[in-house]
């Protein structure tokens, strides 16, 4: 098949890497408008269960991408100035540009041919094509401008954050927040490479106005941001990688694909930075898009129909979750000033409604006994 793909990010390449690796004879193009070395962000993380997926559909790309991982058993969450270390919980996190730099290397090996600083605008511009795959991210072109036809809809949440990256090193995933006279601030805070760490702020609306980040400047904003963290960042600066405030886009879609043009990553949904899966479901959505293939062989509309078929019920546990998860951070104020540090911790670990008491005394038992303490009637649950 000749098969165009809008888009050079983890689904976009996952997918002409499967593709092509078993049918060289498929001619695959990339097309991606931002140049080779850039990308917005700084890590993306993965929890270690995102991890076995990887092993179990492709064990070369997971050895090829493990030794470029940091990892550590364990997240904790920071409540104002006291600390609950909650095990259980293995990550693993990346650069995301030495990520996508890993899989360049990787599908171009394979004989894919990747278009960068290449932008397209229209179906006209790519020619003639078997198969249009559009990995083209949240503000897909593709979806946005045929909205009827996927059954898309994009609900904007209220809270605010920036992506910033910082030189301190953290030890674990960590959520640190901290109550201030404008409101509580948030940060999702992990290293990505021995040097380095994500650093993204969150803010309620009211949070965001009250503060007057509105009228700021870009570097009054991080130097803000600073103060509020001082404690955490211990004199590590902030670091701007085109970081703006944005609202977070709830996407989805009813219907994936339409003539030959399907939809793959987030372009299809979106889920919430706080579930830690975007990248995951990207690349899950690219192994049931091939298997889809596998089985139906060229016949696109039985192929789209298997792939929705098979990938719909484990997304959408997902994406219900990480719905359920924006909305735990939108009341963290309410939340963050009505409950204990133990309690706290508590809520967040069991805030989407998938984990138990008994799944959090397994993980942790430490976190169990002391929220036990605090609420006995939960001891035998």
């Amino acid at each position: 098949m000749k098969i165009k793909i809008l888009g050079a990010g983890p689904a976009g390449l996952y997918f002409a890497a499967l593709m092509k690796k078993d049918d060289p004879q498929h001619e695959i193009t990339i097309y991606e408008r931002n140049p080779r070395d850039a990308t917005w962000g700084f890590g993306v993380v993965f929890s270690d269960r995102a991890l076995e997926f990887l092993r179990a559909d492709d064990q070369a790309l997971y050895e090829y991408l493990t030794p470029h991982l940091e990892n550590w058993p364990e997240i904790t969450i920071v409540h104002n100035d006291t600390h609950i270390p909650i095990a259980g919980n293995g990550f693993s996190s990346i650069g995301r540009l030495e990520l996508l730099t890993l899989l360049y290397a990787y599908v171009e090996k394979l004989g894919v041919k990747i278009q960068f600083d290449t932008e397209v605008n229209s179906f006209a511009q790519l020619g003639e094509a078997d198969l249009i795959v559009a990995a083209s991210g949240a503000f897909s072109w593709v979806r946005t401008e045929n909205e009827d036809k996927f059954g898309a809809t994009t609900d904007w949440r209220p809270n605010k954050f920036i992506w910033y990256g910082t030189s301190k090193p953290f030890n674990s995933l960590t959520l640190t927040f901290r109550e201030t006279d404008a409101g509580v601030f948030c940060a999702h805070h992990y290293r990505y490479k021995p040097d380095m760490s994500t650093f993204l702020v969150e803010v309620e609306d009211a949070t965001w106005k009250q503060a007057g980040f509105e009228r700021m400047s870009p570097e009054d904003t991080i130097r803000y941001c600073e103060r509020v963290f001082a404690k955490d960042l211990e004199g590590h600066p902030l670091i701007s990688n085109n970081s703006n405030w944005r609202n977070f886009p709830a996407v989805w879609s009813e219907r994936w694909s339409f003539d030959n043009v399907v939809l793959l990553g987030d372009a299809l949904r979106t889920a919430h930075f706080s579930i830690g899966s975007g990248t995951r479901l990207a690349m899950e959505d690219s192994v049931a898009l091939f298997k889809a293939f596998k089985e139906c062989g060229t016949d696109l509309k039985a192929a789209f129909a298997r792939f929705q078929e098979m990938r719909l019920p484990p997304m959408k546990k997902i994406w219900d979750a990480a719905n359920v998860s924006i909305r735990w951070y939108e009341e963290m104020d309410k939340l963050v000033s009505t409950l204990t540090p133990v309690e706290f911790a508590y809520s967040y670990m069991t805030r989407t409604g998938r984990v138990s008491h008994a799944e959090v005394r397994r993980r942790d038992p430490r976190l169990a006994t002391a929220y036990e303490a605090l609420h006995p009637e939960v001891a035998g649950t």
